[in-house]
């Protein structure tokens, strides 16, 4: 029993380096600042596209291409990827236990996020600039 209590009790020089990484917090405010703007922004896209039901082709080109609907587009397109990579992030240090596993996860989480924000956002900004 006295051998099992001593493996309980880390001495302070073994655990010295092991605390807290204090960045946790960041990224918990990153991701509920985040969450507060897609409430507002997804409103706001779903009620755009609501708007367009039933419109041509042309007259949706040119909705989205007035200067505050791209700004807002691109801001939702931004905000829903990066919440995504940090939410993802958090998934992948909660479950994935192996260490190379999970570094090869947490950069095609990076790369997957990026590349599709990246294309919305060019997408938009094409239409935007009449390309």
């Amino acid at each position: 029993m006295s051998t099992n209590n001593k493996r309980l009790r880390a001495p302070l020089k073994v655990a010295r380096g092991l605390g807290s990484a204090k960045d946790g917090t960041h990224h918990f405010v990153l991701q509920r600042i985040t969450a507060i703007a897609l409430i507002f922004l997804s409103i706001y896209a779903v009620a755009l596209v609501v708007s367009l039901i039933g419109d041509d082709y042309l007259a949706v080109r040119n909705t989205v291409a007035r200067p505050l609907n791209a700004v807002l587009l691109i801001a939702f397109l931004v905000s829903t990827f990066w919440h995504s990579k940090l939410g993802m992030q958090v998934i992948i240090e909660d479950y994935v236990h192996t260490p190379w596993s999970a570094t090869v996860l947490h950069l095609l989480n990076i790369f997957v996020n990026v590349i599709a924000a990246l294309a919305s956002v060019l997408a938009v900004v094409r239409i935007a600039l009449g390309a």
